[in-house]
């Protein structure tokens, strides 16, 4: 195992870097994984860090530990625990973080249920849906433009290993990848929108989700084949869009297993 102390080493640079700044994790095509348990789901979906830092008491853990041998020996970095919390990307370093090259884009064409985000800018929310998405056994995912990073460590932390569960599309264009689409592409909207209710969900279902201020683009919007609402009998005018999306998802997998699909 290699150790570190100097911030000003490279290695060290680089991992601040990957932390804080979604221009410098396209350019390398890297992020970072904080914390034992996305190490561990990255390994049992075959992934090989191209490195792993542990902090001085990090190391003394027992499940870090374990999680280290089983990592290449060579990948191995450990630094003292003032200069781990200078390069964690959260607030409260854990102890371990992994350096992991970002998966590409899948190119073969959407053809099962999927969920489209359109501008979707908050961490949280776009964990959130991630991570829903993958619970419910939806396998394609794809971002426009306007999203945050999904690959940012806050997304990661907040989708709790769901990246790696999923195909992800990030920075299409909606139109091109659903054009020819097999089923109903469906939008969360106000207007002109059927109680989500009232839809049978069954064949292939594209959702439509947009930001969490001005909803979808116009041009987003123009691709469903029907709109849908979630009913609010308590008077609330909409909801937040990761609980928005973990509805309407549950509602499909509800019909799903009711109807035996």
């Amino acid at each position: 195992m290699k150790h570190i102390s100097s911030r000003d080493n490279p290695a060290i640079k680089h991992l601040q870097a990957l932390a804080g700044s979604a221009r410098d994790r396209r350019k390398a095509g890297e992020t970072l994984l904080d914390g034992t348990h996305l190490l561990e789901v990255a390994l049992q979906h075959g992934v090989a860090p191209l490195q792993v830092v542990v902090s001085e008491s990090g190391r003394l853990q027992p499940e870090i530990e374990s999680l280290l041998a089983r990592c290449t020996p060579d990948s191995l970095v450990e630094v003292p625990d003032r200069l781990f919390a200078q390069i964690s990307p959260v607030d409260s370093p854990s102890g371990v973080l992994a350096r992991v090259e970002i998966p590409d884009s899948p190119a073969a064409p959407v053809q099962g249920n999927c969920v489209v985000l359109d501008a979707v800018q908050d961490p949280g929310n776009l964990g959130t849906i991630l991570r829903t998405a993958a619970a419910v056994g939806l396998r394609d995912v794809v971002l426009t433009p306007g999203c945050a990073q999904a690959w940012s460590p806050r997304v990661l932390r907040a989708a709790m290993g769901a990246h790696f569960h999923l195909d992800i599309r990030e920075g299409v264009e909606a139109a091109a990848t659903l054009a020819g689409y097999p089923g109903q592409i469906l939008a969360a909207d106000l207007v002109d929108a059927t109680d989500l209710y009232d839809i049978d969900l069954g064949g292939p279902v594209a959702w439509l989700f947009g930001s969490e201020g001005q909803g979808l683009s116009d041009g987003v919007a123009a691709l469903a084949t029907r709109r849908i609402i979630i009913p609010m009998p308590g008077g609330m005018e909409s909801l937040n869009v990761g609980v928005a999306a973990a509805v309407c998802l549950f509602e499909q997998l509800r019909q799903g297993r009711a109807s035996g699909r």
